[in-house]
């Protein structure tokens, strides 16, 4: 494609710069696009990005040495090596982020024009719904394409990805895949990093889901009010950006009080609204409620719409989970009774309150729980079900927030018989001082229950199971599905799911 072509879609304004000691076309056919300069192609199209560790500008030489035939920089580069030569045309931009997203859209024909894209953003239960719709969407006769924390799967592929929602080039060539792959839905989970980053921006969605808010990524954000910001602007801006499609739906579960928020916010935008919840208030909503181990069962039910569902998914929590995923079905025109049939197909998310079946009379369960709501819903679930003790082994990841440390260690605490704290991803930090700092939340003086630090995670697993009696609940939270331990140097094989089986 030429070059003047995809920048069409760029609608910040742009300055061409010609370097020194060149004659470039002055609108190159572009026949490839990187994000990374090692791995530029003749013709292709380099995007210099400031990321968290490495600039991309400083790599503009290497993509020139590559023979790129354009390159799209924030920033003018200071000089460039004189003997440099082809040079290609150089693009100031505002933000390289912001024209990558759309001339990656534009560059792999603006797949999502194509497709029908749900997104799924929340703090917690993005893959449980998301799990939920590809079911019910399955049952429906669609090809469903989805794209989250646990992998990137369609037509029977599956590949694992890094991130919960890719890199803006990334994203749009899996769209462009799941096209050739005849897919006719994808399902897709927003994180707020991907929002902003600007990796989903210029896809066109269809349907916008939300879960709930909560603490988590201040990391990141650093406070509250920059992390509900990035929430409101996949809802109020990237949702609400016209389409040819036509209006979209956003999916707002209104148990949370954020969800109420954003029905003020979109409320003169062009925009369906579908209010789901256990609230009277709600066009989705369920009655009949009962909730134990083996799982959920619940009337749901739109005006004079109902059916009985039967999960095997626990919770009140997961009732939420449901009810989002069947108001998203609702939303495109899915049946009750293949809403019902699909999510009573799901019976298995990897690592969301994940059974480990057993022998010896215990239950045990994985689950990716490693915000202080995540952990609490869990543990609340489970204490209302346990007929002997609940023992949670938990860590906190390092190089994250470290406010929630204290907190998820006073939430263990108030649930839990026994506490078993341990390492989760530690990262470049030290184990010992982020377990010190969940420990500051722990107070069970003048209590039965108890509590083992172990640093050593599959050593914690092991004594999880010694320590477990007949009927005991043991709860292993914050990996989940994770197959790995991020230690200080570097990732190293590790399931829990697999140790525990073994200690079992």
């Amino acid at each position: 494609m030429k070059l003047s072509y995809l920048m069409k879609e760029v609608i910040v304004p742009w300055d061409r710069r010609i370097m020194p000691n060149s004659e470039p076309d002055i609108d190159p056919e572009i026949t490839s696009i990187h994000a990374k300069a090692q791995d530029v192609k003749p013709g292709g199209l380099f995007f210099a990005i400031k990321g968290f560790t490495k600039d991309g500008h400083d790599y503009i030489e290497k993509a020139f040495e590559k023979k790129a035939a354009a390159v799209l920089v924030q920033k003018m580069p200071d000089r460039i090596h004189p003997d440099m030569v082809p040079v290609t045309n150089v693009i100031q931009v505002k933000d390289t982020r912001k024209a990558m997203a759309c001339i990656a859209s534009r560059f792999f024909g603006d797949p999502t024009e194509k497709i029908t894209l749900i997104g799924i953003t929340g703090t917690n239960g993005k893959t449980t719904t998301t799990w939920l719709l590809e079911a019910v969407l399955k049952a429906a006769g669609y090809k469903v394409g989805v794209i989250g924390t646990i992998n990137v799967r369609y037509n029977g592929k599956i590949y694992d990805t890094p991130v919960t929602t890719p890199e803006s080039i990334d994203l749009q060539k899996i769209f462009s895949g799941m096209i050739e792959a005849g897919t006719t839905h994808v399902i897709m989970e927003v994180s707020s990093h991907a929002v902003d980053l600007h990796r989903v921006d210029c896809c066109k969605f269809d349907i916008g889901v939300f879960t709930n808010f909560t603490q988590d990524h201040l990391d990141y954000h650093e406070t509250m009010d920059a992390y509900w910001k990035c929430k409101k602007i996949f809802f109020t801006k990237i949702l609400s950006a016209k389409n040819s499609k036509g209006p979209p739906t956003a999916v707002l579960n209104i148990n949370d009080k954020k969800g109420s928020k954003l029905i003020d916010l979109l409320s003169k935008k062009d925009i369906n609204i579908f209010k789901v919840g256990i609230n009277k208030n709600a066009d989705l909503s369920c009655k009949d409620i009962k909730d134990d181990i083996s799982g959920l069962k619940a009337t749901i039910f739109q005006d004079n719409n109902a059916i009985n569902i039967h999960s095997p998914l626990a919770g009140g929590f997961n009732l939420e989970n449901i009810l989002s995923a069947a108001g998203a079905a609702l939303a495109l025109g899915i049946s009750f009774k293949n809403i019902k049939k699909g999510i009573e197909e799901c019976s298995n998310i990897p690592g969301r309150l994940e059974r480990i079946e057993n022998n010896i009379d215990r239950f045990i369960f994985v689950d990716y729980a490693h915000t202080p709501d995540a952990l609490e819903s869990i543990l609340k679930t489970l204490k209302q079900r346990a007929k002997s003790k609940l023992i949670t082994l938990f860590g906190c990841g390092g190089d994250r927030d470290p406010l929630k440390r204290k907190i998820m260690g006073k939430i263990a605490a108030e649930y839990s018989d026994l506490i078993i704290v341990t390492s989760d991803n530690p990262r470049s930090e030290d184990p010992e001082k982020i377990i010190r700092n969940i420990l500051e939340g722990i107070n069970i003086k003048g209590t039965k229950k108890e509590l083992i630090v172990e640093t050593d995670r599959e050593k914690a697993l092991k004594i999880a199971v010694k320590c477990s009696n007949p009927g005991d609940i043991i709860i292993a939270a914050g990996k989940g599905h994770e197959t790995y331990q991020i230690l200080k140097n570097g990732k190293i094989d590790f399931d829990d799911r697999a140790i525990l089986k073994e200690a079992v």
